[in-house]
């Protein structure tokens, strides 16, 4: 089975005093196809430093991803930029979606990238997308409600049907019948598409629903309760 993984990534950051601290410093971590992971802990412990780092989003101070055999975080900026549009689907916590476009034209932006003029197919992908996870069909996505925004961006995500899912709080925003939806969504994805799927969380139900659970507290990785009482 192909796994993403990590291997002592550490990432840096500089404080309002100019002075580095280590937001993130991960030993060792591996997610697997098929698998999907909840990213829990306090806030500001490195959960989302967690996920810009696995997609190169971050500048890396040490480390490596591993990805089929290649070293993500080696790449050049611009063979990166061109990994991580084809290989994941990130959802971003505050969506980063573009208020004077329609659902659909931001669902389909990451296409833009690569196409003058985007394939019928792709466009067809995004409206299925959209009504799959109810998105009405408005002019803007300024007149939608933040839940609704969330799911144009997870629709954003699923797009190209990426190997590997990134979603950061995808449910803080919904109310709880949206939310079950999208986590049997993402849990679909997991188990019967084979996705890697890794979503940072503090929703005790996809945390539940999720195969297993990996803690942060100061960027580094802790046991969890159940596995303290293992």
């Amino acid at each position: 089975m192909t796994s993403l993984e990590i291997d002592s990534l550490a990432i840096a950051y500089r404080d309002a005093q100019g002075r580095d601290f280590v937001a993130l410093d991960v030993a060792s971590l591996a997610f697997i196809q098929g698998e999907m992971t909840a990213i829990t802990g306090p806030s500001g412990c490195g959960k989302s430093t967690l996920l810009y780092g696995i997609s190169g989003l971050a500048q890396a101070k040490t480390g490596h991803v591993w990805w089929r055999g290649a070293d993500v975080l080696a790449l050049s900026s611009a063979a990166r930029d061109t990994w991580r549009r084809s290989t994941i689907g990130f959802v971003f916590q505050d969506f980063q979606l573009v208020r004077e476009l329609s659902a659909q034209e931001n669902v389909l932006l990451p296409a833009r990238f690569d196409h003058f003029r985007v394939p019928p197919a792709l466009a067809a992908r995004a409206k299925t997308l959209l009504g799959d996870l109810g998105v009405p069909e408005r002019a803007s996505v300024s007149s939608l409600s933040r839940g609704e925004a969330q799911r144009v961006a997870l629709a954003r995500a699923l797009l190209r049907d990426p190997p590997i899912i990134l979603a950061d709080e995808p449910t803080a925003s919904l109310d709880a019948k949206a939310a079950e939806g999208v986590i049997g969504r993402l849990r679909d994805l997991a188990r019967h598409h084979g996705k890697i799927v890794v979503c940072v969380t503090h929703d005790q139900a996809l945390i539940e629903a999720s195969d297993r659970c990996v803690r942060l507290e100061h960027g580094r990785i802790v046991p969890t309760l159940a596995e303290a009482a293992s």
